[in-house]
């Protein structure tokens, strides 16, 4: 093998990616990857002793929280920008290293001796030996099949939240305490004796800390730029030039939306920036005109025909074609060899748009894929508002069920199971969903019950938050105090690691039952899956007919 990776649902044969990914990345940056996340580990082990001499450094959560999601599926195709966060990283953990062990001596009056892992020492300074130590340094040198299902969930699982944690600090929003546990946990992965037990209470308080930081980041989109609120949201087409934005990052779409008034564009949507067109605080932008296309995965078709620039601010970047590779640009910790990228920030100052400007100056409108609208905007506000009618609904049996339906959209073909089961749910019943996933099913007809939506979409993967509130708010309602005593079904489909993290907080929450899908992760050991099974009833997917009946049986 020349490289091993099985982090997202689409991993070759569910087994593991060991040539190529299925994603486009090269062995070269799976093996990078691999190579950054063992360094952040050797600095979270440091970082655990200066915090226990109380010298911690405030830089490190910072670094571990962007680097971590650069290593998250489609975000970074790139070895020159992996190499450059490799090299930052042995800087920071010579840096942090020098620092606890002049604290150590000057403390306990001798030199530190104990012996730690490889992940805390090994140093080069020439790229070159970056490929090689990546290549040695795999996922499967762990030999308890438990032990390294258990500690790959939790790395997984911080690396949902570290994304989360990244667009939160965009918009001024912080919590130490989230830093704090992703250096704790990356360190439990380093210790070779950690025990089953000890893991599994890592990766319940991971779920614990996935809810915290989801609400830290819809506190910090709601406070830039409102509740959302529903919304129609236009998915034709105008005559003018056009910017294509996908992605998740909304201070990105907010400074583009500034720097592209007056000039003549118009800026659509894409994929999980859809969500972006029910904030008020874009609304004012009368060149902001909707949104283009559908999910992730379909994007190489898609922005052939859109005949504009395209900018990806996060994850769900797909390898771009060469017949648009010069449209695409990126930005943030998103890369692509030989693609064209914007800057970060500087000093307090917007990030520099001008380049993509011009570009969509120069091009043609985009071609027209469809026409119509689709409804969004319902987080959590928009569904209490009308929670006195929801409840009423549910009494008077007008609403038998609700399904959450959230997660991430995908290639596979068995994901047709979530359009053909949306198509099938009887219609007195309500799908909740966030993410992706919707497009399986966003735009059916499939009506309303008494003027709500049978879709209520809360909006991006991390705002499955919503979906959490609106459940704890439904059991004050109906005075249940698990909210497993509610007419509330659970069948998330997953794709990448972010979605590992909201399974995590849902898992905290105590929601039991959960199916996911389409296939369960192939990072989960048999004798971990028991354990889920047996404390959480976790459940894979089967057949429509027989899901359907279970559902609305509450099984």
């Amino acid at each position: 093998m020349s490289m091993f990776c099985y982090q997202c649902q689409e991993t070759a044969k569910n087994e593991g990616c060991t040539i190529r990914g299925v994603c486009g990345k090269t062995e070269d940056v799976a093996n990078l990857q691999d190579l950054l996340v063992y360094l952040l580990k050797g600095i979270s082990v440091y970082a655990r002793k200066t915090g226990e001499l109380e010298i911690a450094d405030k830089t490190v959560g910072r670094f571990i929280t962007e680097s971590l999601f650069t290593t998250i599926t489609n975000v970074s195709f790139d070895p020159a920008r992996f190499e450059g966060r490799i090299k930052a990283a042995l800087e920071l953990r010579e840096s942090i290293a020098a620092k606890f062990k002049e604290a150590y001596q000057e403390k306990e009056g001798k030199v530190f001796s104990e012996v730690l892992p490889d992940m805390c020492t090994w140093y080069s300074d020439h790229s070159k030996d970056y490929y090689l130590k990546g290549a040695e340094i795999g996922i499967l040198n762990i030999e308890d099949e438990d032990i390294r299902s258990l500690k790959e969930l939790l790395t997984y699982g911080l690396k949902g939240m570290a994304a989360y944690t990244e667009h939160a600090y965009v918009l001024a929003e912080e919590d130490e305490e989230i830093y704090e546990f992703m250096i704790e946990g990356l360190a439990a992965t380093a210790d070779q004796d950690i025990s089953v037990d000890k893991l599994i209470g890592l990766v319940m308080r991971c779920g614990e800390l996935a809810v915290q930081t989801m609400a830290l980041l819809d506190k910090a989109n709601t406070g830039s730029y409102g509740n959302p609120e529903p919304t129609e949201v236009n998915i034709g087409v105008g005559d003018r030039p056009g910017i294509l934005i996908s992605g998740h990052d909304l201070k990105d779409l907010e400074e583009l939306l500034v720097q592209t008034a007056g000039k003549g564009i118009d800026v659509y949507t894409h994929g999980e920036m859809l969500p972006a067109n029910s904030y008020p605080a874009f609304k004012k932008y009368e060149h902001f005109v909707g949104n283009y296309g559908n999910a992730w995965w379909q994007q190489t078709g898609e922005f052939e025909k859109f005949n504009g620039p395209i900018l990806m601010t996060t994850n769900c970047l797909v390898p771009p074609r060469e017949s648009y590779q010069d449209r695409v640009y990126t930005t943030g910790v998103v890369g692509f060899p030989g693609v064209k990228h914007i800057d970060d920030r500087e000093d307090g100052k917007q990030k520099n748009f001008s380049a993509i400007i011009e570009h969509a100056l120069r091009c043609e409108p985009p071609a027209e894929l469809e026409k119509g609208s689709i409804m969004g905007g319902f987080a959590h506000e928009a569904v209490l508002s009308v929670a006195d009618k929801v409840v009423e609904a549910v009494k008077a049996g007008k609403i038998k069920r609700f399904v959450v339906m959230a997660g991430c959209d995908g290639r596979h073909k068995g994901r047709d199971y979530y359009t053909d089961l949306a198509e099938k749910l009887p219609e007195d019943t309500v799908i909740l969903t966030a993410g992706c996933a919707k497009y399986r099913y966003n735009k059916l007809e499939l009506g309303d019950i008494d003027g709500i939506p049978r879709v209520l979409d809360a909006g991006q993967c991390n705002d499955s938050y919503s979906l959490v509130v609106i459940a704890q708010k439904l059991a004050e309602a109906f005075g249940v105090d698990d909210i497993n005593e509610l007419p509330i079904s659970y069948d998330i489909a997953w794709y990448e690691q972010k979605a590992v993290t909201v399974l995590l907080a849902l898992l905290y929450l105590g929601v039991k039952g959960i199916r996911l899908g389409p296939s369960l992760p192939a990072f989960i050991s048999p004798g971990v899956l028991k354990v889920l099974v047996d404390k959480f009833d976790i459940k894979g997917i089967n057949t429509v007919g027989d899901d359907l009946e279970a559902i609305m049986a509450g099984e």
